[in-house]
Formats: C-alpha cells, structure tokens, sequence
C-alpha cells in the first residue's frame, strides 16, 4: 500500500521559498564552483585594482581620483582644495574601496620622486624620499597638475572616450581617460595581484615620445632601433643603470631586470671639510623610503666590524635640494676601494626586476616596448577619430545654421512677413521648411515664394530664435566671417579624418607641443659595468686572544696587550682562548644548534672597548638560547667533543664533522623537551655526571660510543622522575679534590655507564 504524502512535506525537485518564489536551489559540482569564484574574484583585483590600462597607465583608483578632481574643478591655476574633500567626493561617488587607498593613491601621484612626471600638485606635507609618511588628508591639500591637466582630462567634454555608470549607477564616469602622452611608459607602474606582479620603469617624457614618433612613422621598424631614441629606464632619483647590454632582451620580451647603482662623488679636503669625503649624491630608485636609513645603518655597522675602516664619519646632508650623504675619509684611504664596498654591501647597488604586465583589452598581458607604443598608437588613433569626427558633426550643424541665417538676411522681409501672418510659430516653422499653408499673406507673390523655402529643421528654429541686431550690418558681416572660418574647420576635419598620413602628423605635432613644454633633461645615466667586486686585502695570518664575557659581547686582544694585562681580561671574561685572525669561532647552544663566526669580525678591543654582542655578528639569538660550548676551529678539526644532554644522553663526536661553511647548523639530535647540558672538547678518560638532585655518576669515557653528529646518543645516566644534568666534569682516575669541582671524586664508587650513581659528598 503506498504510503501517503504528508501536506507539509514539499517536492525537493519543486521547492520553493515561502518567501521568494524566484529562489531556486542549483545543483552544482562544488570544485567547480569555487574555481568559478576565485577566478572572478581574481580577475576582479587583477582588472578593477592593482594592474594599470595599457592606454592611460592607470589603475582604476587613480583614474577616478584625477576625474573627481576633474569635476572639482581643481585646475593647476586654481586654489589647492583639502585632500579630505578630494578623498570624500572619489570614495562617494567613484570608488567605494575605503578613503586609505584612495588618499594613498592622491599621494604618490603627487610625490616626485616616485613619478616620471607628477599628476598631482601636492601643497603640505606630502612624505620624503627618506620614507617619512604624508600628513593625514585633513591637513594636505591638492590640486591637478598642468600636465594631468591639458594631457590627461582635457578632451573629455569631447567624446572621445566611452562613460559607464558608476558603482551605484548615480553618476557617469569614463571607462578610460584620454590621456596624450604614453603614460605607462613615462610614470611606470608597480602593483601586486592574484598571482601576478607589475613593475614597469618610469621613463623620459620626451626619449618616449621620440620612440613613439619614430614607430607611427616606421611601424616596421625594430627594438633596436626605438632604443636610439630611447635608451632606458629614466629614474626620478637619477643614478646609473649598468648593464646596458640586458635592456634590448628585457624591451622585447617585457621581463627583466636592471642593475641600478647610486652615484658617488669624491670631494678634495678643502675649508667645508678637513679630510677627503666621498659624497652619494643621487640614489638608486629601490633605496626610495626606508632603504635611505637602512643604508647608512648598514655602513655603520661595516665600520663598526672593521670592514670599512677607512670611513670616519657618516652624516646626512640631505634636503629639498636633494640626497647628499657625506662619508668622511681616513687620510691615506683608497677612494676606489671604499665605493667597491659601499656598492658590493649595502644597498647602494641593487637589482630592480622589471615585469611589464598590463591590462590589454580586458586581459593582463606582458607586452614588451614596442607592443605597448602600439597598443598605444591605436588608442590615440581611435580617440583623435572620434574626436575630430565629433567636432566635424558640430561645424557641420554650426555650418548648416549659419548658412540658414545668411540666406534669411536676404529674403528678410518675407521672414517677417510669415512671422507676422503665423498664428502660431508651428505653421511658421512648418512654412520655412515649404509648407506655407497656415500662413496669411498679404500678396500672392509673396505665397508663392514662400512656397520655395526648403530650410531646414534646424535652420528653421534658428531664423526663428535670431534677434533683431542681427540684422544690423556689422553683425551680418561677422556672421559671414564666422562662416567661412567654419568652412575652414570643416576642410581640416575632414583631412585629417580621410588622410592617415595627416592623422599621424596631426598627433605627432601635439606630441611634440607636450615635449616641447614639458620634456625634461635624463636624470639616468645608462652604460655598461661589471657588478661591484670588493677589493679583498692579503691579511697576514697572526695570533689574537678571543674572550667573550658574561654579557654576551664579545671582542679580541693582541697577544702582547693579553700579555700585560691577562689577570684583568681574564677577571671580565667567562670564555677565553687563542684564535687565528684568519679563522672561525664554533658556538654550540643548549637547542642544539651549532654558530660559526669569523674572527674577522669580532673587534679588536683596547682594553676599554665594550666589543660586539654575539647576535649582531651570527644567527645566535641570547634571548631563546644558552651557550654550553665554544670553540677556536683549530680545536674543532682536530679533536674530539662529548656531548651530554639534560636528559642524561651521551656521545663522542669528531670535531670535522662540524666543519661547515654555513653560518648555523644542527649539532646534534635532541628529544622532544631534552636540550644540552653541555658540549666539552675531550680531554680526560672519565666523565662525572651530577644531577639537580645531587646524584652523582663516574663511569669512564671508553663507554661511550663515537657517533655521528646526526645521532640522540646513548643513555649515561639513569634519572628519578623529574630529575635532570645539572653539571659535567672530565676527571683523571687519581683526580685530587678540587680539580673536578671542588669535589673529592675518590669517594664516588666508579660505575657502569647508564646507573643512576649516588648521592655527592662535598670535601
């Protein structure tokens, strides 16, 4: 018997919302579905945020922040306007993505030293090359640029490009701008998407509008031959790019990199300053923000390790005028090995990796030189069509209207005389058009001329709107005039708009007013150098005491001064030891992890130096470990070392095991919650073993096995619960009391290795 429907049970197949009937459920692969979502999402951030047009060279937040302030009316001979405001009226009507961004995106417009050419002109406090932040937007104000102006805003009133509704589809924006000058190629581009990057150079204004003159006169023409005329990158902060041999691979496939450097000036000792100075004057662009401090950070910290200590002194002179960073020189330096180390350890040479993606016809592709002066050509074709073909269609209505009222003049008193015998101004307009027929006329003849009129609609409702002093004859001699320069209008248009050749001239000529008013000097010099080499002295190998004290900081001394003063140095000091000046020091760590450092760069100490912390000059951090061995390398390639964990674990391992030329390797292998109690250089043929509960075990060192670095060790001491290794001691088997800790090691029993030995008896 079938089983009845219950009248509340629904038809999944037929399920509805009680409230929306249009909501359905869809059945879908869900995989599928996310992959959908992502990608939107994706091509969303790609298109909408962080990838510039290939036609303007600006992302959307830019695009919008320039027209809001295009209808602001924030022109460059205008008063500046408060940021806020600027900020306010893009947020609300054009990009509903948060005032931060937006202001963020006002200020590197407006910032010089980022830009080829500035879009913004910025008033207050707006950040420094050094990094310092702008003020907040209720204090700064702002106003559009002469160039932003006349090459990027000035033919919107014209219809050359498409306008779109807005998020809220309140008001009209344009999809593109109709910029005039390459744009993407002038100001760059950086930004970061989902799982793609753009970073395009900034260029010279005038080498890129010669490169784009050359191809619309050769289409055909090559790279290589547009970097005649443009050679290179063109950084705001001037420098030097030095492998000038990698540009032409890097135009023509869109992916590269450039070697920048900044430039470095030597300046005689005179009366500004006593000894000689080497002076960076003009940056690399990769130094721009925080990379100013963290370069002069740098060079402090080689003077302080004695890699650069020919510099004396740093100070920054830098300014409004620009960057001017004086190193003061020991007499007798070497200028040219001083700018090698300066180029080849800080940031001053650097690499800067180009990547010129863009969005190309609602895609994001990587397009090399010549691709985006194409792309660009075509762009500035389809917008000069429209534009002169919009303002061909004016001067043709403004013709026809003009040539309606001339004709009118004429025939003047037959107009008046419809006028008069219309009774309402339909049937005059219909009679100006030929059709006279609600028209009384005072004399036939005057009927059947009026049935010759053929004006037309628009001519019509211009003889009917004319004013009297028109008819005045000064008046008609000018609107003749005012003809015949329409006329004139109308031949040009339509030549440049039938002719390629005159439509070329026609952009190439306004290209050249906009190099000609704007085009600047190259700040960048381009040419071909080897990376810096640092100039590496011959060191004569010498004998130095390294001591290291309770603090952590560590420091070397001359044999003859340890000579003289060894009960002092050795009273500061917890570790001391001999160590070649050309060799390494080996600090093992309770976490097992084994430092190596140069005693290079340890300083020499005077006596009253404070040395080096051990965590400025390796990867030892004093703060998550505990040193419990260190080391000279001649004791590490040539002996033995025990190993003994807090856990009770023991081992031998050989020294050359630990040869390595990283700075920081594993020592060893610890248990989960083990650490070392101590690492000790293997000297006598037992080992005493005390724990935090005072057991104590003596077992002699042929019990222990010699291993591996890689291995735990085997079990030295047998521990009650919650015990630990507290201290290790090496003693001989006729140890007197208090060579081994102060204890009488006779009296404890010597035992198997892994007992849990006795309780300790002080002598």
């Amino acid at each position: 018997m079938a089983r009845k429907k219950n009248d509340n049970q629904q038809d999944p197949k037929n399920s509805q919302s009680a409230g929306d009937p249009e909501e359905r459920i869809l059945r879908t692969e869900y995989s599928e579905e996310m992959s959908k979502s992502y990608l939107d999402y994706a091509m969303s951030v790609i298109v909408s945020r962080a990838i510039p047009d290939i036609r303007d060279g600006l992302k959307p937040v830019q695009r919008r922040t320039l027209y809001a302030m295009h209808e602001l009316g924030v022109r460059h001979d205008k008063p500046h306007r408060k940021s806020a405001r600027i900020v306010g009226d893009t947020m609300g009507k054009y990009h509903p993505h948060g005032d931060s961004s937006i202001y963020e995106a006002l200020v590197v417009m407006a910032q010089d030293w980022k830009k080829g050419e500035i879009l913004v002109d910025g008033h207050g406090n707006f950040g420094s090359i050094e990094g310092d932040g702008a003020a907040a937007p209720r204090y700064t104000e702002a106003r559009l640029s002469e160039l932003s102006e006349v090459a990027f805003l000035a033919d919107l009133d014209k219809d050359v490009v498409d306008f779109v509704p807005n998020f809220d589809e309140t008001e009209k924006e344009p999809e593109i701008l109709p910029v005039r000058i390459p744009n993407i190629l002038v100001n760059g581009a950086d930004g970061i998407a989902v799982g793609m990057k753009t970073s395009i150079p900034t260029h010279n204004l005038r080498e890129t509008i010669a490169a784009m003159k050359l191809l619309m006169k050769q289409p055909t023409i090559s790279t290589e031959e547009l970097m005649e005329v443009l050679p290179g990158p063109d950084f705001p902060t001037g420098g030097l790019i030095i492998n000038q041999s990698e540009l032409l691979s890097l135009y023509e496939s869109g992916v590269g990199r450039l070697r920048l450097r900044g430039r470095i000036e030597l300046e005689q000792a005179s009366k500004r300053s006593e000894k000689d100075c080497l002076v960076v004057t003009e940056i690399p662009y990769t130094m721009i923000g925080a990379g100013v401090s963290k370069f002069i950070s740098d060079v402090a910290a080689l003077i302080e390790t004695r890699k650069l200590p020919e510099v004396t002194d740093i100070s920054n002179q830098s300014s409004k005028e620009g960057i001017r960073i004086v190193f003061e020189l020991k007499n007798g330096a070497d200028p040219e090995r001083v700018k090698n180390i300066l180029y080849k350890k800080t940031g001053l040479e650097d690499t800067f990796g180009v990547n010129m993606l863009a969005v190309v016809e609602g895609t994001p592709r990587t397009v090399g030189l010549k691709a985006i002066l194409a792309e660009f050509i075509q762009f500035r074709i389809e917008c000069t069509t429209r534009k002169y073909s919009n303002l061909l269609r004016k001067e043709q209505e403004k013709a026809e209207i003009q040539e309606g009222l001339i004709y009118a003049i004429d025939i003047i008193d037959l107009i008046i005389e419809i006028i008069r015998g219309s009774k309402t101004v339909k049937d005059a307009k219909a009679a100006l058009m030929g059709d006279p027929s609600g028209v009384k006329f005072k004399s036939a003849k005057s009927e059947k001329m009026a049935r010759t009129l053929d004006f037309t609609e628009r001519q019509a409702q211009a003889i009917l709107e004319m004013r009297l002093s028109k008819l005045i004859g000064l008046e008609i001699l000018q609107l003749t005039k005012e003809h015949d320069e329409t006329l004139k209008k109308i031949g040009q248009y339509e030549k440049i708009l039938s002719s390629p050749k005159v439509m070329t001239s026609t952009i190439i000529k306004e290209l050249e007013e906009f190099a000609e008013r704007f085009g600047r000097e190259r700040r960048t010099e381009i040419l071909e150098a080897e990376a810096a080499q640092e100039v590496k002295e011959e060191v004569v190998e010498q004998d130095q005491i390294f001591a290291l004290d309770r603090f952590g900081y560590a420091r070397t001394y001359d044999p003859a001064f340890f000579a003289k003063n060894e009960e002092t140095v050795r009273n500061e000091n917890r570790e001391i030891f001999l160590v070649k000046n050309t060799g390494k020091i080996y600090i093992f760590t309770d976490t097992g992890v084994l430092h190596q450092v140069k005693a290079s760069d340890v300083p020499l100490s005077r006596g009253k130096d404070k040395g080096v912390p051990l965590d400025n000059i390796c990867n030892y951090e004093s703060r998550k470990e505990r040193i419990v061995g260190i080391f000279p390398d001649s004791a590490v390639e040539k002996e033995k070392f025990l190993f003994v964990t807090r856990d009770g674990l023991v081992k031998i391992v050989d020294g050359k095991e630990f040869v390595s030329g990283r700075k920081t390797v594993v020592s060893t292998k610890l248990a989960e919650g083990d650490s070392l109690a101590a690492v000790e250089q293997l000297s006598d043929s037992q080992i005493a073993l005390i724990t935090e509960d005072g057991y104590a075990l003596r077992f002699a060192v042929s019990e222990i096995s010699e291993m591996k670095k890689a291995s735990a060790g085997v079990k030295g001491i047998a521990l009650g619960k919650g015990d630990h290794v507290k201290e290790v001691h090496q003693v001989s088997p006729r140890a007197r009391t208090g060579e081994a800790g102060g204890f009488d090691w006779n009296s404890v029993k010597l035992l198997k290795r892994g007992s849990k030995g006795s309780r300790m008896k002080k002598s």
